[in-house]
């Protein structure tokens, strides 16, 4: 029996780096798993809309569909907007809605890859604060779960960690900045919480003006291409139990 296609929805931007970002992840992902279908939906701004996706799947006869929000955080568009998208889909398809990535230790090694590639060690952790900067949520549940992140990621031995947001929570990334630099940490690190480039995570980029550090958006880090598949695989073994396979 086939595998159900992985369908990765992304939120879309104007800025057309977010859209190149999602796809060279998308790229990583069919890399790590040869033989998988991995289609590629919008929410919003760019195309192809997740609706057009799905249209043409059920044309070609498809039938099942995992569809993934490529989210950090369970919010209002994990919530509400793809599970609204997904209920408009051509009722021959059978689609489960896959996990957000987060949290998990990968996504934490990924974290940690792009601060080495911008030039921290392993030796450095311990004189280290990094502010986890975020693209915000007016969620509290989205919000809780970057602070337990922070507190998780301290525990693996950096000086400190401090959430903080671009958008509608505070403090802001330069608010952090600050705040580790009064805690005495010998450099401040910033790391981008963020899978593209976009409006929001330019805000983090100005507001890490004055920290020692800047990594890059976690994009398409092998770690978290893994975490991709390893939400498909947690969807698609009900799907495929369900129908006897």
């Amino acid at each position: 029996m086939r595998r159900p296609v992985l369908l990765v929805v992304a939120h879309g931007s104007r800025d057309p780096r977010h859209a190149a970002t999602v796809h060279d992840l998308v790229r990583r992902v069919r890399a790590q798993r040869p033989g998988l279908r991995v289609e590629t939906g919008f929410l919003d701004f760019n195309v192809p809309s997740v609706g057009a996706v799905l249209e043409s799947l059920d044309a070609e006869g498809v039938r099942d569909v995992v569809a993934l929000p490529l989210l950090l955080t369970r919010a209002f568009h994990a919530k509400a907007d793809i599970p609204a998208v997904l209920s408009e889909a051509p009722p021959r398809l059978r689609i489960r809605q896959a996990d957000v990535l987060g949290p998990s230790p990968l996504l934490l090694a990924a974290l940690e890859r792009r601060l080495y590639e911008a030039g921290l060690t392993p030796a450095d952790k311990s004189s280290t604060g990094v502010v986890l900067a975020s693209a915000g949520s007016s969620d509290p549940e989205a919000i809780a779960v970057i602070a337990d992140v922070a507190r998780e990621w301290r525990h693996t031995g950096w000086c400190a960690v401090r959430p903080a947001f671009a958008s509608a929570s505070l403090p802001r990334t330069e608010d952090a900045v600050r705040e580790l630099r009064e805690l005495g940490c010998a450099r401040v690190a910033v790391a981008p919480y963020v899978l593209a480039p976009g409006r929001l995570p330019d805000r983090i980029v100005r507001g890490a003006s004055e920290a020692d550090v800047l990594a890059d958006v976690l994009g398409p880090a092998p770690e978290v291409a893994q975490v991709l598949l390893d939400r498909y695989d947690a969807a698609r073994t009900p799907l495929l139990t369900a129908l006897g396979a």
